[in-house]
């Protein structure tokens, strides 16, 4: 059983279920119109067929009667076959006498002509329907109006030829009259209510379909994502933030799409399994597993709902809420304060700190023993830390205030980062630790060039740091993944303790003493100050030939075009 296909919906085609009609209705004025020249056209063949029955029955028939039933046949027919509906005026124009004016015209011609018992003044209801239903109430009105005066004529010139009648013929006219007026009345205030509702239910439809279109608005740009799931594992619905938090694969992209057909999922399946085998809700922290980027951790609450047809099954809604989005909130709330406070601090540190480097440096000139030069020297690098810290410090300040990730420029990345990479060997003189591997071909990204120095610089010193002193033991690589660009800073250096790696881009967090814990941070920062993000994990490189587990710090950055060729490696 396969849940709600075909309806078109914030997540793709599914069908409205069985017993919804999908073909577009006529208009109901439109329905009623034609259901009333349906009526006289069926009514002029009864008619016709009626004087043919008395004729063959062998009862004297009267021309004058089978000639004015088929005009009136003929009428209806033709306005049947040319007449496009259309409302009735508040007058007698031109279409009340060709329907409304010809049935009266044809039923008073059937009853004066009649020399039966036949009683035709019956007929007088459709027109009088007519009237009351397409028209207004005036014109209903003055249809029955009409058609009691036409009785209480034909009544009279009964009465002159029978004279003996006149009460009976006068009082019948009454009684037929009255009714016509009352048919009148009512039929028109049923029809006014009925139009009334109508548009009701259609003010309804509208708003129904305007809060449709509100919600789904909403639901397309939620930052958290939602899934809806079979017991399958079929994903039969994924808002924007979802289909982003599982991966830009192309089946993901589909409108639906197998939920166990990637093993990264498999926390989600068990999941959503769990929901179904226990029909309660669930909650719990999985990590997504993507190709060539490190685990993402999302919050995954549960829900089940009932379907609204019985032939279709349960569903599991998924709510999924990226754990970084909610952890850079709190890292933001909580450093807040302390940011402001610390930039405070720097700028009045700034100062004295400048007073003591120079004060030092002429004290530096004036001192010729050893043991006093290298007290000197210890003064001067400590000012120089004093003084970097401080600058970091600074910093941070300076990227809270420019956080603008619209107002990222496009660099070229695979030019930009070979000229950083070149820079940084020939300062550090590291040119056979370093291996480059960019593709040849322009991959633009939105990035600021300094800003993207400056995180490769510090990824760089850091691996420096931990790395071992073989041949291509760093290894820098840029390439292209779905529509986005990437760059990688790979070293063959010992595993981080859990605890270290627990709390790596946090500020003020090393474990080095001399460091001061906010390179990492400030990379992260600028990051995803341009719409980018960093990652860290444990992968595998090959190293001279021979396969070594590293630390690989893994960029992915926003692209503005997709390379068609694959990347080469060029070593520096």
């Amino acid at each position: 059983m396969n849940p709600l296909p075909d309806l078109q919906t914030w997540f793709g085609p599914a069908s409205p279920g069985p017993g919804v009609e999908t073909v577009d209705k006529p208009q109901e004025f439109e329905r009623l119109w034609r259901g009333f020249i349906n009526a006289r056209l069926a009514l002029g063949l009864v008619l016709v067929l009626l004087q043919g029955t008395i004729y063959v029955l062998g009862a004297s028939a009267d021309p004058t009667l089978m000639l004015i039933c088929a005009a009136y046949f003929a009428a209806a027919l033709a306005v049947r076959l040319m007449a496009s509906p259309r409302p009735l005026g508040k007058t007698f124009d031109s279409q009340w006498i060709s329907i409304i004016g010809v049935d009266i015209l044809a039923f008073t011609a059937l009853q004066v002509s009649q020399s039966s018992s036949i009683n035709y003044a019956p007929l007088f209801a459709l027109p009088v329907l007519m009237a009351s239903v397409l028209g207004s109430l005036l014109l209903a009105m003055g249809v029955a109006a009409g058609v009691t005066l036409l009785l209480f004529f034909h009544a009279m010139w009964l009465s002159l030829q029978v004279p003996g009648d006149t009460v009976a013929h006068f009082l019948q006219a009454a009684l037929t009259g009255a009714g016509c007026f009352v048919m009148a009345f009512v039929a028109h205030e049923i029809a006014t209510r009925l139009a009334n509702v109508e548009l009701r239910a259609q003010r309804s439809q509208l708003a129904a379909r305007v809060q449709s279109q509100v919600n789904e608005l909403v639901i397309e740009s939620m930052s958290d994502g939602i899934l809806v799931l079979d017991p399958r594992g079929v994903v039969w619905a994924a808002n924007p933030a979802a289909r982003r938090l599982m991966g830009p694969e192309r089946f993901v992209r589909d409108s639906t799409f197998d939920l166990a057909s990637r093993s990264g999922w498999q926390g989600l399946v068990d999941l959503m399994k769990l929901s179904f085998s226990s029909n309660l809700p669930q909650q719990a922290d999985i990590h997504l597993h993507h190709a060539g980027q490190g685990p993402r951790r999302v919050r995954v609450q549960t829900q089940l709902t009932a379907t609204q047809y019985e032939s279709a099954d349960r569903l599991c809604v998924m709510f999924l809420q990226d754990q970084r989005e909610i952890e850079a909130q709190m890292r933001t709330e909580k450093l807040a304060s302390m940011g402001r406070m610390s930039a405070a601090v720097a700028h009045e540190i700034r100062n004295p700190l400048a007073a003591i480097a120079q004060a030092n440096a002429l004290l530096d000139e004036d001192m010729s023993e050893p043991r006093h030069k290298q007290l000197t020297q210890m003064v001067q690098q400590n000012a120089r830390r004093l003084e970097k810290i401080v600058e970091e410090v600074l910093n941070i300040s300076r990227l809270q205030q420019h956080d603008d990730t619209n107002a990222s420029r496009m660099l070229i990345l695979n030019e930009a980062v070979a000229k950083v990479c070149r820079d940084w060997q020939d300062q550090t003189g590291s040119q056979h630790l370093l291996a480059v591997n960019v593709p040849p071909d322009r991959i633009e990204v939105r990035f600021e060039t300094e800003h993207l120095r400056r995180i490769l610089v510090n990824l760089l010193d850091n691996a420096s740091r931990f790395a071992s002193q073989q041949p291509e033991a760093i290894q820098v690589t840029v390439g292209m993944g779905a529509g986005q660009g990437t760059l990688s800073v790979w070293s063959d250096g010992q595993p981080m303790e859990q605890s270290v790696e627990r709390h790596l881009f946090e500020p003020f967090f090393s474990s080095e003493s001399r460091s001061t814990g906010l390179g990492l941070y400030i990379c992260r920062e600028l990051c995803e100050g341009h719409g980018a993000s960093i990652a860290y994990s444990r992968t595998q490189r090959s190293r001279s030939g021979t396969s070594v587990e590293g630390n690989e710090f893994l960029i992915t950055l926003r692209s503005k075009s997709v390379s068609s060729s694959d990347a080469t490696a060029i070593t520096n």
